[in-house]
């Protein structure tokens, strides 16, 4: 039912659409980043020195920002409390460059300020590795034992529900990003950093890089769904 001609339907419906989206997303937060990170500001600040202004701007004190190698490695560490801006970054003056740094200086605020959905993405981050790496070995074992059904049933049913933990972990990421880009841009706005031409290069990258935590979500969501329709009707066969 789920195959035609050696191809796996499922994952052709379900899965490759978004696949194919999560690509796209991909390729264009780059191509968009190096787009913007030729547009320079006038002001000529640097992402370093434009996330500190957002600390600063927010009454946030305490926060390192360092520089970590490699490009778009940029995060924020809250177990150390520490901002690390990729060479990119850190003393770029392009627009794309004070807008991803703003980003993560927004995360440094959602900490200090006790935003719940970091703090509820921060508490089930151990709960979702753990269902990560349980799900398919799970899934495994009930395909295994299939001569026993019951058990059979349980430990696949178990491998999809630690699967869609996954799914909790990128719907729940989907709004502690799209604030902190939120943030960033107000804060831009509120300190005049940049101009209001300048802003829109800013939030271009912000956005494109949104747009790859919507695919993660929904490749989650795929996957999932793929999941339940080749294995839900398991049980109902049995019955």
């Amino acid at each position: 039912m789920y195959y035609y001609y050696g191809f796996d339907m499922t994952y052709l419906i379900l899965v490759l659409p978004c696949v194919i989206f999560s690509l796209w997303a991909s390729a264009r937060v780059n191509s968009t980043f190096k787009k913007y990170s030729n547009q320079l500001s006038q002001r000529r600040i640097t992402g370093a020195d434009a996330a500190r202004r957002v600390l600063s701007a927010n009454g946030v004190h305490g926060v390192r920002i360092d520089r970590v190698s490699g490009n778009l490695t940029d995060h924020y560490d809250p177990k150390t409390n520490v901002i690390r801006l990729s060479d990119s970054v850190y003393d770029s003056c392009s627009t794309a460059a004070i807008g991803v740094a703003c980003h993560e200086a927004g995360h440094a605020v959602q900490y200090a300020q006790d935003y719940a959905p970091i703090k509820l993405r921060a508490a089930i981050i151990p709960i979702t590795n753990i269902g990560s790496k349980l799900a398919m070995p799970l899934i495994l074992i009930g395909l295994l034992l299939t001569f026993m059904e019951d058990f059979s049933y349980f430990f696949v049913y178990a491998g999809i529900a630690c699967f869609g933990l996954s799914l909790v972990f990128q719907l729940v990421t989907l709004p502690v990003e799209f604030n902190a880009s939120r943030r960033a841009m107000e804060a831009i706005a509120d300190t005049d950093m940049l101009t209001p031409e300048e802003q829109k290069g800013a939030r271009k990258t912000l956005t494109a890089a949104a747009m790859t935590y919507v695919a993660a979500t929904a490749v989650a969501l795929a996957q999932l769904l793929r999941l339940l329709v080749i294995f839900g009707g398991r049980g109902r066969r049995r019955d």
